[in-house]
């Protein structure tokens, strides 16, 4: 009998996140797996949300963006990014960075071009690469820094490059990629005619004195960048999805369309509502990585006093990575569902972030953008690790 699904929707599983945290929700535990925010967002933009919607902006708005969200991204990018943006012809407005990324990539890949992905990476890529078609060429971020060797990924390249997915800051490592790792990937973009597909979400989450550098920046690659990001980190409205591709005008041209047939629009009253924010926003910017950097250094001092074996602290974004071998449990899948039962605190398998599930058996994603009181709640929890009977599992 033929199969009733396609054998594209077969070589991926459901999100493992989004299983975690409907554990953590049947089990009564601390969610630290999926990466929202546990308080609220600003009360300007929930204001601003209500009057729209009070004005009646409630039926289709443009299908790549208000034409007020699109102004104020380009005014937000010439100020804090140093890019220049038209407005007009390199902005799209999506539903959350997921769909721009996925229209970014079905924009301008063939079947079987290659795309380079770093790894560990965001669990959307593996994904992406499948549904749009593309061969993944994975290459290493190398703990306990996690920065990858340049020869690894000169290697990864070849003349069926199309795309390089660069996710700075990194989810789920913290890594800010630096001035010089990104000359280096832009370099080969120019020598191999790639595109560089940037995710930028916590581009304001930085820590200890690091700036966020946007790739488009680089020489020679603001007419081969796709710079994809969201409002939704910056201003704790995951689940209002709204999210941008900024890209030269024929890539953007491309990307529009394929966002018109995937999901038309964003949700105009919201868009509106960003948009009017957005030019009174820099006080919430500026405050945003001090604020997330006095939760990192509360969460990361916590795992250490219940003894877990914390990375490197991130550099950026609210993921931490923690080591898990010396639990004696044959994988993180297994470890990371008997801590949400017994332990109380829901974390994300390693493996979901990496081609090979062996090579991210080792650890477990903590994410942290929750209150002080939640993160000391949790670590409290995860003493219970120190003392816990650890069950023999075959």
């Amino acid at each position: 009998m033929r199969s009733r699904t396609s054998a594209r929707a077969a070589r991926f599983t459901e999100s493992v996140i989004r299983e975690m945290t409907r554990m953590a929700h049947a089990h009564g535990a601390i969610n630290l797996a999926q990466g929202f925010p546990d308080f609220p967002a600003p009360n300007e933009l929930k204001e601003a949300a209500c009057a729209a919607i009070r004005e009646d902006l409630n039926q289709y708005a443009v299908t790549w963006g208000t034409k007020s969200l699109r102004d104020a991204l380009a005014d937000k990018y010439r100020r804090h990014n140093r890019m220049t943006v038209d407005p007009e012809t390199m902005v799209t407005v999506c539903c959350g960075a997921t769909e721009a990324m996925i229209s970014s990539l079905l924009a301008i890949i063939d079947p079987g071009d290659e795309v380079v992905i770093f790894e560990p990476f965001y669990e959307n890529y593996g994904p992406d690469a499948i549904l749009s078609g593309a061969t993944p060429r994975f290459v290493a971020l190398h703990p306990p820094d996690w920065r990858f060797d340049e020869r690894e990924v000169a290697a990864a390249f070849t003349n069926r490059t199309k795309a390089v997915v660069i996710n700075t800051p990194n989810n789920p490592t913290g890594r800010v990629f630096t001035r010089e790792e990104l000359e280096f990937l832009a370099g080969l973009c120019r020598t191999w005619d790639a595109i560089a597909v940037t995710d930028e979400p916590y581009e304001h989450i930085v820590f200890d004195g690091r700036k966020h550098l946007s790739m488009a920046t680089i020489d020679g690659m603001a007419e081969r960048t796709i710079t994809v990001s969201a409002l939704s980190k910056t201003f704790s409205v995951t689940g209002w999805r709204l999210g941008y591709a900024i890209a030269p005008p024929d890539l953007t041209s491309a990307i529009r369309k394929v966002h018109d047939f995937l999901t038309v629009g964003a949700p105009h009253p919201l868009q509106e509502a960003a948009a009017r924010l957005l030019p009174k926003a820099d006080p919430i910017l500026a405050a945003l990585g001090n604020e997330y950097q006095e939760r990192r250094d509360v969460f990361v001092a916590g795992l250490r006093d219940a003894g877990v074996d914390a990375a490197k602290p991130p550099e950026g974004a609210y993921y931490i990575l923690a080591e898990i071998s010396k639990y004696g449990f044959p994988d993180d899948v297994a470890f990371a569902r008997w801590m949400v039962q017994e332990i109380g605190v829901a974390a994300v398998p390693g493996s979901s972030f990496t081609s090979d599930p062996r090579s991210g058996s080792r650890f477990v994603r903590f994410c942290f953008p929750k209150k002080l009181e939640t993160l000391r709640e949790a670590a409290l929890r995860l003493k219970r690790l120190a003392r816990a009977t650890i069950p023999h599992v075959p």
